[in-house]
């Protein structure tokens, strides 16, 4: 063990149980460290950016507050993959979730198994939102105007021959979309491949989680999307914290 890392670790505990800020003689006396050793650790931890000074008091610096946010989105991100993992387990399907963000959709996780193996991204996911159903399925989820300005940073262009074929066409299927169904596409983004996505919405956040079957399994895809929306609806509760990763 090393024992200055130890004792820093320590003065980082007890700063952080107070709120207001604490001298260095009080978080000596509280962590059992001699006050000489205190005060060296501290000006180390500030220089470092882990404390910060303030009139003779010590608080949480933009270090540690860092290490405290991406803890806690590792842990939000890891609870979307075994939630995913589980859903694809009851189904037999790769499971996908994928969120809206800032004008563009971010694959945010996939689930599959070597048996079943998720779609292979040949054609940019971002770029290609009219062709398969999470992009369609999250486009539903935007008013107009949004769907509009997406359309026109990212065209509607042939992907597969089942593909769309144009905007309007597009346009015209996201509005026939009742808000909370699933949206379905066969061979749209790849050939021999059938979709269905889920519409998840938590506020202002538009998300969706969708499976993928071969195309000779088609007969599976209505079932298979009803089940996953059951479960969705079930552990939606629980994921709400998670939705926006």
């Amino acid at each position: 063990m090393i024992g200055s890392v130890q004792r820093a670790m320590r003065l980082l505990e007890t700063v952080a149980v107070h709120e207001y800020g604490a001298p260095a003689k009080q978080l000596a006396r509280e962590t059992g460290l001699a006050l000489p050793t205190a005060y060296h650790l501290l000006r180390t931890l500030v220089h470092e950016g882990y404390l910060r000074r303030d009139k003779g008091l010590f608080f949480l610096g933009e270090a540690a507050a860092r290490l405290s946010s991406s803890g806690a989105q590792q842990k939000r991100r890891s609870t979307v993959a075994d939630t995913l993992a589980r859903w694809r387990d009851a189904i037999g399907a790769p499971v996908y979730y994928a969120v809206y963000r800032e004008g563009e959709i971010d694959l945010v996780c996939v689930s599959d198994t070597p048996g079943n193996p998720a779609v292979e991204e040949w054609a940019d996911f971002r770029q290609t939102g009219h062709a398969h159903a999470l992009g369609q399925c999250l486009l539903s989820q935007l008013d107009e105007e949004g769907r509009r300005d997406h359309l026109d940073r990212h065209p509607v262009r042939p992907v597969t021959p089942y593909t769309v074929r144009d905007a309007q066409g597009l346009l015209r299927r996201l509005e026939r979309t009742r808000r909370m169904e699933p949206v379905m596409e066969r061979q749209e983004y790849a050939l021999g491949t059938v979709c269905a996505a889920i519409p998840v919405t938590v506020g202002s956040t538009a998300a969706a989680v969708a499976l993928s079957l071969p195309a000779h399994q088609a007969d599976r895809l209505v079932p298979a999307a009803l089940r996953l929306q059951a479960e969705v609806g079930r552990l939606l509760g629980s994921l709400t914290p998670s939705i926006s990763i």
